[in-house]
């Protein structure tokens, strides 16, 4: 079981640590998840992220790698940007969907880029692109929330005024760090790599300057609430991108990469299901697995389901048959009972 650089900090902020993607993680702190999410929700967070892969490309060719192996066009971008993409298998399922930070300029002329693919799937991308794994020699720590720009003014001026999508590489205190404007909250916020032995050190400042510490199960909440897919539940085996709601995320005009003919086949026939939101009466959740329904006839299985602490009531993502409407009634079995549903789209919150 790997462990991050925190992992003191968190049994020392009595986290309760759970096995995750092959990491021991903090799942939650004593305040608990819903506490959690409501200070992601309404003032800043800062959550240990540090399981997620870093794989370094770099030189001669490295653009040219990235482009044949992931669905999005790195042409729209460029250096002090990130992108978000998938890398398919040959029948256009997601093997894995990924953030690629495209480093800026160092005046030596050199494309860098930090991919960043989830926890279990590091060695799988190495495969496919190549580069050096770096995940072990940083952590990366996600400030997120409303009031997150303000906690990073007072502890990491440089880092708070990095912009959604952009990377930069700043010092903190001599340190040398990339911060990247992206997060999977729904809130805005950056994630920071910061070198594994300065970690505690950023950690704590940022915890004293006034962000909360927030574990996985936030995380989990804060995602599902607006409308963020989890690799494993809402992307993976048999999933394309265009059942997941993420065909923004194929560049057609590519001359090629792995699935693409299967998703223009898929694309061209239509699609026979995709992935919706289904907001539940009262706070019992569905779960994974649990098949959804519409008089009487099983349309669908969820994906994701929990309570949202935002909005009061359960609420779930769920793959059904594409003729199934918006607004439509459903019926989701919980263990041999039935809670009821409406169909809606899949980001239930909403944030300027």
């Amino acid at each position: 079981m790997n462990r991050s650089p925190l992992h003191d900090v968190h049994g020392r902020l009595g986290a309760k640590l759970v096995p995750f993607g092959g990491w021991e993680m903090p799942l939650q702190y004593p305040a608990g998840t819903i506490a959690e999410h409501q200070a992601c929700r309404e003032t800043c967070a800062v959550f240990d992220v540090s399981h997620l892969g870093t794989v370094r490309v770099a030189g001669d060719g490295a653009f040219e790698r990235l482009q044949r192996a992931f669905t999005n066009d790195l042409a729209k971008i460029g250096p002090g940007r990130a992108q978000y993409t998938h890398l398919l298998d040959e029948d256009g399922s997601v093997l894995d969907d990924i953030i690629v930070w495209w480093l800026p300029d160092d005046g030596s002329g050199v494309d860098r880029f930090d991919v960043v693919p989830n926890a279990s799937n590091t060695t799988r991308v190495i495969d496919v692109i190549g580069g050096v794994d770096t995940t072990k020699t940083r952590a990366v720590i996600a400030v997120q929330g409303p009031t997150s720009r303000d906690v990073l003014a007072r502890v990491f001026p440089a880092a708070s005024t990095v912009g959604r999508n952009h990377v930069a590489c700043v010092d903190w205190n001599g340190i040398s760090c990339t911060v990247a404007g992206t997060g999977y909250t729904g809130e805005d916020g950056v994630e920071i790599a910061v070198p594994s032995e300065h970690a505690v050190e950023l950690w704590d400042a940022l915890v004293e300057g006034g962000a909360v510490a927030a574990g996985l199960g936030a995380r989990d909440t804060l995602r599902l609430e607006a409308g963020l897919p989890l690799h494993g539940h809402e992307l993976g085996p048999g999933i394309t991108p265009l059942q997941a709601g993420l065909s923004w995320v194929i560049a057609w005009n590519k001359e090629d990469f792995a699935g693409k003919g299967a998703l223009e086949i898929e694309r061209d026939n239509g699609l026979t299901r995709r992935l919706v939101g289904i907001t539940i009466e009262g706070r019992r959740p569905a779960r994974e697995g649990a098949a959804v329904s519409v008089a009487g006839r099983q349309v669908g299985v969820v994906t994701s389901g929990n309570f949202s602490p935002t909005l009061g009531h359960a609420i779930a993502l769920a793959f059904v048959e594409a003729s199934v409407d918006m607004g439509s009634a459903v019926d989701i079995d919980v263990r041999g009972s039935t809670i009821t549903g409406i169909v809606t789209s899949t980001r239930f919150v909403h944030r300027g």
